[in-house]
């Protein structure tokens, strides 16, 4: 699903990366976003919508639809078509909301 040759791809964005999806190593290319990564590894479905509980994952690809939330190193929410993969990075399905409030993740 990747494009290996193409005149206007930079060397920087063929090197090879790894990250961890739900425990899980898997391969990147540098450069991509998360959903991209996501998707290249034959993952499609990221989360659950809130109220009805079906499939999310990429919509719009470009940050304004909310469908395609992940959880990346313990942040809850995270746009994954708008954050680009790192090295070892934790991705985790977004399964419920966010914890928010007193107590919460620091607010």
């Amino acid at each position: 699903m990747y494009i290996n040759d193409h005149p206007l791809l930079e060397s920087e964005f063929l090197e090879e990366i790894t990250f961890f999806y739900e425990g899980k190593q898997l391969i990147a290319k540098s450069g991509q976003t998360v959903a991209a990564a996501l998707m290249g590894n034959g993952i499609k479905v990221f989360g659950v919508s809130r109220k009805l509980q079906q499939p999310r994952g990429v919509f719009c690809a470009n940050g304004r639809c909310c469908s395609c939330f992940v959880t990346i190193d313990g942040l809850d929410h995270t746009l994954s078509c708008m954050t680009r993969i790192e090295e070892g990075m934790q991705v985790f399905f977004n399964g419920g909301d966010p914890v928010v409030g007193r107590g919460g993740s620091g607010i």
